[in-house]
């Protein structure tokens, strides 16, 4: 079974996360390729809830857009390595470290306790958003930075601790060229299977590799799967992170060959999308490719690829 494979059960968890596809729009985006300031936020709007999550008619929570800064993304250097080095395991089965979660009370406002993941981004025109998952890997993780690089375009990398303790110049390589390093829990877990001090652990231990190589903890985080539950909405904004999904989804996991990967990115484009890739979790070779041909693209198409503020 490949890495980002699930049994059966998982896969429905996944369907149920996929009924979230009503869509909640994230409104905060300020940076497109050239990091011009993008527009203004947009109103809450009544959408369905999907099963379990809010009643219907919730309004649909939106962030405030902010202006591009100036220079480059605020990090500071290197706090040094993490401790205890885990081996990556290519199932994410891995231990637990020890890790306290971040020190972020009084460092800035917590967001509030969302009951379902952004999964669109709104204003900013034509505005679009590349994330990956599960890296950063050494074999796959530098090749999209320096394509990325080429074409001047921020994207997000939403890392697994297991990998990124490992890894922590990827991550300085990441927020040195204004990518969003976000949080993918510790080793990949199914979380709703998860006891909330298991989900405290994976998010909170995660959040302090990266606040270690970056000088700042993440600000945004994405559940393994897609499959989020109560209890990680709370914990999440607890740790000073909001919750972010995605619109198109490559499948590029299942290897289904470059072209196909291009042209699912090619037809689901559209304003407020947020495509999910991965740069890890198996052999992403596909999706090296595919971006170098995507890319140019979607830039000649008028889309302007950017990364969140808050």
């Amino acid at each position: 079974m490949k890495k980002d494979q699930m049994p059966t059960g998982r896969r429905m968890v996944l369907r149920i996360a996929a009924a979230l596809g009503a869509t909640t729009t994230v409104g905060l985006f300020g940076l497109g390729r050239e990091g011009a300031p993008g527009a203004g936020t947009t109103a809450p709007a009544l959408r369905p809830s999907p099963p379990g999550t809010s009643p219907p008619g919730t309004p649909v929570p939106t962030a405030p857009t902010a202006p591009a800064p100036a220079g480059g993304p605020a990090v500071g250097p290197a706090a040094g390595a993490a401790s205890r080095p885990m081996a990556p395991s290519p199932y994410r089965l891995q231990p637990m470290t020890s890790h306290t979660p971040p020190r972020l009370q009084g460092a800035r406002a917590l967001p509030p306790v969302r009951q379902r993941p952004f999964l669109r981004v709104a204003g900013a025109g034509n505005t679009m958003v590349l994330t990956f998952d599960d890296g950063p890997d050494p074999r796959y993780t530098p090749a999209i930075l320096g394509t990325l690089r080429r074409y001047g375009v921020r994207a997000m990398f939403f890392v697994c601790g297991e990998m990124a303790v490992h890894h922590p110049d990827l991550l300085r390589e990441m927020a040195d060229d204004g990518h969003v390093v976000g949080n993918h829990s510790w080793s990949h877990p199914l979380i709703p299977k998860l006891p909330p001090s298991r989900i405290r652990r994976e998010l909170g231990t995660t959040s302090e590799v990266i606040e270690r190589s970056l000088g700042s903890a993440p600000l945004w985080y994405r559940a393994p799967y897609g499959a989020w539950n109560r209890h990680s909405f709370q914990i999440g904004a607890e740790l000073g992170m909001e919750p972010l999904a995605w619109t198109v989804d490559t499948l590029d996991w299942k290897e289904p060959g470059t072209a196909t990967i291009v042209g699912r990115v090619l037809d689901g484009a559209a304003p407020g999308v947020i495509v999910l890739s991965h740069d890890a979790g198996g052999d992403r070779s596909q999706s090296v490719r595919a971006l170098r041909t995507y890319l140019p693209r979607l830039i000649d198409e008028g889309y302007h690829l950017t990364v969140p503020r808050r």
